[in-house]
């Protein structure tokens, strides 16, 4: 890596857009860069590291705060990590939740998907029947707890 980038050039690198780089700079997960005489933003490989890090996490599906407490955490090496553990699985519970709600929305659309047969006109159309009455508050397959066969 070249000792400084310019923005679009750490963008490229890291495989990220530039606004992505200036909200985390705006909200201080990247450390502010340096600027050339031109007033162009200077980044280091500190900068490219710590962009991988929060890939990283965002990778995981991790909140930005949760990102900017692990950020915290790795200031203090000394300290006990407990607090990271804590973080974890916080995380993993919001994840949890995530798929116990996906998989109700699952069953909701198996339930949709099974209003209507193929080969119908669209005025015909259980599923956009059915979409149709839920909009107006009447009550729906989709949101029925009968279980569907797939």
């Amino acid at each position: 890596m070249k000792t400084l980038l310019k923005i679009g050039e750490l963008a490229a690198q890291c495989g990220v857009a530039l606004e992505t780089i200036r909200y985390y700079e705006k909200t201080g997960l990247l450390p502010a860069p340096t600027r050339t005489a031109n007033g162009y933003r200077a980044y280091g490989a500190a900068h490219a590291k710590q962009l991988a890090f929060i890939r990283h996490c965002r990778a995981l599906d991790m909140p930005l705060a949760d990102i900017a407490a692990l950020q915290q955490f790795a200031d203090t090496p000394n300290d006990d990590c407990g607090k990271i553990d804590a973080l974890i699985e916080t995380h993993l519970t919001r994840v949890h939740e995530r798929l116990a709600s996906l998989k109700k929305l699952e069953h909701q659309l198996l339930n949709l998907r099974a209003a209507c047969a193929s080969g119908r006109c669209v005025q015909e159309c259980g599923i956009l029947h059915e979409l149709v009455a839920a909009a107006q508050g009447d009550s729906c397959v989709c949101h029925t707890d009968t279980p569907v066969n797939h």
